[in-house]
């Protein structure tokens, strides 16, 4: 599930083929039925976040502050001035393990999704969406029954959600996170990204967002040339 996260991040960025409506069909076909997620609902969102990375209120990938977390030195302090007590942020570096990267996926995104598609009636999606559904159950119900299943289903969404939380926070949340100051273009995805240690594995395990600067840069650029 996490391998297919990355590659449906490279069909949603039309880095795949030279022809965008390729890109389009196959990524519908594997964030629909290989994830059981709609490719409209991740375009919503992530073209949002490539135009304004961690501009608060125009980069959804921020939104977390400051109803769970207090994100960046500039919102910090204007949270401490207001003295606005949305959460126990003194604490927030161990509340981040239980709330953070464990729960997003399975108790967050997991109802979301569905509510994105019927409320802007995204019928196409919902259908790849429910294609997924139907392969899961036919293939493990006669082998582990209801509960099985169901307890299956919600440790994958488990295990994923934190591998996809490490991967997507740890080259955007340390870097500056303020309201959009409307500078250039080129210096705003700067500011936002940091790349993590190139190896082997870091590649794979990140699906190369480890050069998160290079990618923010060139959305476009296939991922296998970002070291280039």
């Amino acid at each position: 599930q996490a391998q297919a996260g990355w590659l449906q991040h490279d069909f949603g960025h039309l880095s795949v083929f030279s022809k965008s409506k390729w890109n389009h069909w196959v990524h519908k076909f594997v964030i629909g039925h290989l994830k059981g997620a709609p490719a409209s609902w991740w375009n919503h969102l992530h073209f949002q976040h490539h135009a304004k990375p961690n501009c608060f209120r125009k980069d959804p990938d921020v939104n977390m502050h400051p109803l769970f977390f207090a994100l960046g030195k500039t919102l910090s302090v204007e949270l401490g001035v207001q003295k606005k007590k949305f959460m126990p942020y003194n604490h927030q570096h161990k509340y981040f393990f239980i709330i953070g990267p464990p729960a997003l996926v399975p108790l967050y995104f997991q109802w979301y999704i569905f509510y994105f598609v019927i409320q802007r009636k995204q019928w196409v999606d919902l259908a790849w969406m429910l294609s997924f559904y139907i392969r899961f159950f036919l293939t493990y119900l006669p082998l582990l029954g209801v509960k099985g299943i169901l307890g299956l289903h919600l440790l994958v969404r488990f295990i994923e959600s934190n591998w996809f939380v490490w991967i997507t926070q740890m080259n955007h949340i340390p870097m500056h996170i303020d309201y959009d100051k409307n500078v250039d273009w080129f210096s705003t995805q700067l500011q936002a990204t940091c790349n993590v240690h190139q190896s082997f594995f870091n590649d794979w395990f990140s699906g190369h967002l480890n050069f998160q600067i290079e990618h923010h840069l060139f959305p476009t650029m296939p991922r296998h040339n970002y070291w280039k």
